[in-house]
């Protein structure tokens, strides 16, 4: 007869095994094409000739922005970018901070996303461990090639970026050290103010 405790131990690692499965047969997609789908979005509106009249600029910003925000998971961004000062906010500061720091984010890259011209992206690899996964790519152009990595989290059978690194520089991890300057210095508050005033690297350093 099977004791109370080995029975235990096999219900619980079945039910591990189970979530484990079912959160990979959830996965539509590889996370080389979730990036993939997401970027030629992006390449789609740039080219296109209808949009590129000067007064299109900001329904054609917007169109990149809904594209864009159906991929990258702002609110893991916020937390991991905050780290140990995520924790003691409140839920409805949590997502005053989300919202803030997504609009700073698209109108931080928002001129540098608009200077695509003709640029190749080339696919290298991907890893998954469990539910996380790197895609690394390459931008290319006739000049240089830089190295562009998409970092994902699985959630509901989709993949969305939490962080991206180019050139070897991690976008959350130099947000981080910006905010923990200003946190730091001065105040959370201090920090809300700035991404209100879209003035961190301003602020950031004057305070160096």
């Amino acid at each position: 007869m099977w004791s109370r405790n080995f029975l235990h131990d096999a219900v619980l690692v079945t039910l591990v095994w189970s979530t484990t499965f079912m959160a990979f047969a959830q996965a539509s997609e590889s996370p080389t094409e979730a990036v993939r789908e997401t970027v030629n979005r992006v390449i789609q509106i740039l080219e296109d000739p209808a949009l590129k009249d000067p007064a299109r600029l900001m329904p054609r910003r917007r169109m990149l922005e809904e594209v864009i925000a159906t991929r990258f998971d702002y609110a893991e961004m916020s937390k991991r970018a905050l780290a140990v000062y995520w924790v003691p906010l409140t839920p409805a500061e949590q997502t005053e901070f989300v919202e803030l720091f997504k609009r700073f984010l698209s109108d931080r890259y928002a001129d540098k996303i608009e200077g695509y011209s003709g640029e190749q992206v080339a696919y290298m690899s991907e890893r998954i461990e469990g539910s996380y996964a790197e895609v690394r790519t390459e931008l290319r152009s006739e000049k240089t090639t830089i190295p562009v990595d998409y970092r994902l989290l699985l959630k509901e059978g989709r993949w969305h970026a939490y962080d991206i690194i180019a050139d070897g520089v991690s976008l959350v991890k130099n947000y981080r050290s910006q905010f923990n300057t200003i946190i730091r210095d001065s105040s959370y508050q201090e920090l809300v103010k700035t991404l209100r005033e879209r003035t961190l690297e301003e602020n950031t350093k004057k305070k160096r």
